[in-house]
């Protein structure tokens, strides 16, 4: 049920171990995307832009969320590499504590202050409510986000790319027919379409849970195994807290970014939602490399194996290089017609900008796929605060887009945001990996050699 990446061909273990990683994140995103069609087309454009209102500020908090879950399985990946499963299960014991903590905190905040974003973020008065009744029970929802992405974190430390995915698949046709029942049948508005998203999580997350605890004996924690472990938490939190604050100081930008476009309207809002929904099924392979690469790297620094970080690094990006053309010749082709999918009434403007922001995003997808790639290896390789530092950058960027160029030249002005923001975050990423991989190879370095010394006296 697990896989060993520190044995074997680094291309075809990748490739093995994202494709399983690249369905569960299209169906992840599938949540997202029945959403914002169903509500686009049944319930029309201003339910369509309160949904997409609320983007920037549902990835500062769940995207947190997810950062923290995929730093928590960091260490998990390392004590598996080096084959001390006890120091492993402890280490799992640890993530369920600090999992059940960090989601009682953060939902209790997120609810009392979502009002109050909202309006801080310039929400248009005709759709600050749909974006409080749709963000709300998203946030609401956060013991059920932790759950799922706490646990298929932990499975893949172990190798295992595909058991995540198959839950994912079922509770992503339980999610669509939710969507069709709680907005066609209920008439629930944007607020079912969400419970529909929180209720399916919560699903493929039980079904992560009762299989884990069947299936893997070396996840049979014991009594002892379960006490909380103060040098481990920490431990846990110096690789969770980073990596969950990167999506969050990256979010900031794109709060900034967002609360321009609202001053716009909600005709720009609704080509940005959309766009940006299509945008994410699009860059669905760059998150799984990234993810692969967290794994990857994790295994072979616990292995102690580095020859094969810049094998698999390279292998990566070739793979990314070659997604980044068909991402671009699919936008280019296919962007109107996709908008029309979102979109109950087809203003030729909306499709338009739709299509447009599609293909000034995919001509920068090169440097998305080296964002991901290299944030997540240096992640694995144990290094997560840099994670926050190129968080800064994409942050910076964003922020500068919204602030100064958006109000000046409209809606062209936000489809620049997110390739300005990547761009920013490869130029400190790139040397950022060469520093912590000459690090890592001193430390082993002396390592062995201390080793050497005191097998010789």
């Amino acid at each position: 049920m697990t896989k060993d990446m520190t044995k074997g061909t680094p291309f075809k273990l990748i490739l093995g171990f994202s494709i399983p990683l690249l369905f569960g994140f299209l169906f992840q995103q599938f949540y997202s995307l029945v959403d914002t069609l169903i509500v686009g087309r049944y319930l029309g454009v201003e339910p369509l832009a309160a949904v997409g209102s609320t983007s920037s500020i549902n990835f500062l908090v769940i995207g947190f969320c997810l950062g923290v879950c995929t730093g928590f399985s960091i260490p998990v990946s390392h004590k598996f590499g080096a084959g001390d499963y006890a120091g492993m299960r402890k280490y799992v014991a640890n993530c369920a504590w600090l999992a059940i903590a960090f989601a009682v905190i953060l939902t209790t905040i997120t609810v009392a202050l979502c009002r109050q974003i909202l309006v801080a973020m310039k929400t248009p008065d005709n759709i600050i409510g749909g974006a409080y009744s749709y963000i709300v029970v998203i946030f609401i929802g956060i013991p059920a986000t932790f759950l799922y992405n706490i646990l298929s974190g932990i499975i893949r430390a172990l190798g295992d790319s595909k058991t995540p995915v198959i839950f994912l698949v079922l509770s992503s046709v339980l999610n669509v027919g939710l969507d069709l029942l709680f907005i066609i049948y209920f008439e629930m508005g944007v607020a079912g379409a969400a419970w529909a998203t929180v209720i399916s999580q919560g699903v493929s997350g039980i079904l992560c849970l009762l299989y884990m605890m069947k299936k893997y004996e070396i996840l049979h924690i014991s009594r002892d195994e379960w006490k909380p472990n103060g040098h481990m938490m920490a431990s846990l939190c110096n690789m969770g807290i980073p990596m969950g604050l990167q999506y969050s100081i990256t979010a900031i930008g794109s709060v900034i970014l967002q609360s321009a476009v609202n001053t716009l309207g909600s005709d720009a809002v609704a080509a940005v939602t959309a766009a940006g929904k299509i945008g994410n099924f699009l860059a669905c392979p760059f998150d799984a490399m990234g993810a692969t690469m967290a794994t990857y790297g994790g295994q072979n620094v616990g292995a102690g194996k580095l020859d094969r970080i810049l094998q698999g690094l390279k292998s990566c990006i070739l793979l990314g290089a070659c997604y980044s053309v068909i991402s671009f010749v699919i936008a280019f082709f296919l962007g109107e017609p996709l908008a029309g999918l979102f979109v109950k009434e087809k203003t030729p403007q909306i499709l338009s900008d739709v299509r447009f922001f599609l293909i000034m995003n995919t001509l920068f997808y090169f440097p998305l796929a080296l964002v991901n790639i290299i944030r997540f290896m240096i992640q694995g390789m144990g290094f997560p605060r840099f994670a926050i530092l190129a968080g800064v950058f994409e942050m910076l960027a964003r922020g500068l887009v919204g602030a100064v160029l958006v109000p000046r030249f409209g809606f062209h002005a936000a489809c620049l945001g997110n390739p300005i923001a990547w761009i920013f975050a490869d130029a400190f990423l790139i040397p950022a990996f060469r520093h912590v991989y000459r690090k890592l190879k001193s430390q082993f370095y002396t390592s062995k050699n201390t080793a050497n010394n005191v097998t010789n006296n």
